[in-house]
């Protein structure tokens, strides 16, 4: 592995500018000793016109890109299916990678890429990103202290509307591009792997129900982007059978005998981008919202409950050192993936991993490992032992 001196720049290249890529530049770009050098799109055309719409000195394929030696680290943000070639290739190539999730589109090939990270000797992650809201960490540090006790049980879900319309239309709807499943391996993984890392448990068994909504939606015939407004007209959409979940819910049990259970769902009518969890313990419950994150709500029985805002003087120092700002002083999303990044690139300026600092190939393949047996338990229409 390359060990970079204190002093040294750190040359990263993103690979993919659709709603993500930008995300992770913007996140580098306040990590004062990393700089974005590079960008790879579909084609040289529009890699060169992202490029100088985003300030980034060099445009690549992605071949190009690889042989260049000035980049260190590889930041995958395209479409799913290109997760695990992509990054395979990157390590190949020695660099280091931060990859969306999921790391692939089945556990067979993120167990490769985390064997072959480890054996080339490089830092790898996953964008597993939304555990690095200050009071998600928060919530893990007080579990660690005892002050929910015994875990009682879980709840938890993940509600957006983007493709609440027929109309609604993204490469994601496509199982070629996004893999067997989609409302579970796109946001419900962000909740599963929140679940274990805040209440510290293992899966065991899950029990799962799907239900596609649209059985059939309006493809548009022109591109659009993730998130953005809907302007076409009629005559620009082509009708097509949809092939994965709208909308889930899973029965949870833990290796302790802890039950829970989740729903996430992407037809949600005003639910812009919600992730609740809400962990009932001996002692109390903790709930946090992701539509309003730098507020926890602490559930007691014999006192009066509690709200905690965020605030560096009255967190844990491990949920503290996610805080940039003072109390009042509100931080969202995209501080998540900075926060999330100053760890990676520290483990890299170090040239030493940091196993279970941050979340690494491991964690995306125990993601994957879990949404395949949620994918066999909706078929199955049975529970699955993980």
């Amino acid at each position: 592995m390359l060990t970079m001196k204190k002093t040294d720049t750190i040359n990263a290249a993103i690979v993919g500018t659709g709603f993500i890529g930008p995300a992770h530049l913007e996140a580098l770009r306040r990590i004062p000793y990393v700089q974005v050098l590079g960008l790879c799109e579909a084609s040289p055309e529009l890699a060169a016109e992202k490029a100088a719409q985003l300030g980034i000195p060099r445009a690549y394929s992605f071949e190009e890109m690889l042989q260049d030696p000035d980049i260190h680290v590889v930041h995958i943000c395209t479409p799913n299916f290109l997760h695990y070639p992509q990054s395979k290739a990157a390590l190949l190539a020695g660099k280091h990678v931060i990859c969306e999730k999921p790391l692939a589109n089945r556990a067979e090939e993120a167990e490769e890429l985390l064997a072959l990270a480890k054996e080339k000797g490089l830092i790898h992650a996953v964008h597993f990103n939304l555990r690095y809201y200050p009071m998600v960490r928060q919530m893990k540090a007080l579990r660690e202290k005892g002050e929910l006790g015994e875990i009682f049980a879980v709840l938890g879900s993940y509600l957006q509307d983007w493709l609440f319309l027929q109309t609604d239309y993204n490469w994601r709807l496509e199982p070629d591009k996004s893999g067997d499943s989609r409302a579970i391996a796109d946001i419900g993984s962000h909740l599963l792997d929140i679940t274990e890392y805040v209440t510290g448990l293992s899966l065991s068994e899950v029990m799962a129900d799907f239900s596609t909504v649209h059985k059939t939606r309006y493809k548009p015939l022109k591109a659009i982007e993730t998130y953005s407004g809907k302007t076409l007209q009629p005559e620009d959409y082509e009708e097509v059978p949809i092939h994965t979940e709208d909308h889930a819910t899973v029965l949870l049990r833990f290796t302790n005998g802890t039950k829970g259970s989740v729903t996430v769902s992407q037809v949600h009518a005003g639910r812009k981008n919600r992730l609740n969890i809400e962990i009932a313990g001996s002692k109390a419950n903790l709930e946090w919202n992701s539509e309003r994150p730098n507020e926890l709500w602490i559930g007691k029985r014999e006192t009066a409950n509690g709200h905690l805002l965020k605030d560096p003087a009255l967190a844990e120092p491990a949920a503290g050192q996610l805080i940039s700002f003072p109390g009042g002083h509100n931080e969202g999303f995209p501080d998540t993936s900075k926060q999330l990044f100053k760890e990676v690139y520290a483990a890299i300026r170090e040239g030493k991993p940091q196993e279970g600092q941050y979340p690494d190939f491991a964690a995306g393949l125990r993601e994957l490992i879990i949404c395949e047996k949620i994918v066999e338990s909706a078929k199955k229409d049975a529970w699955v032992r993980i």
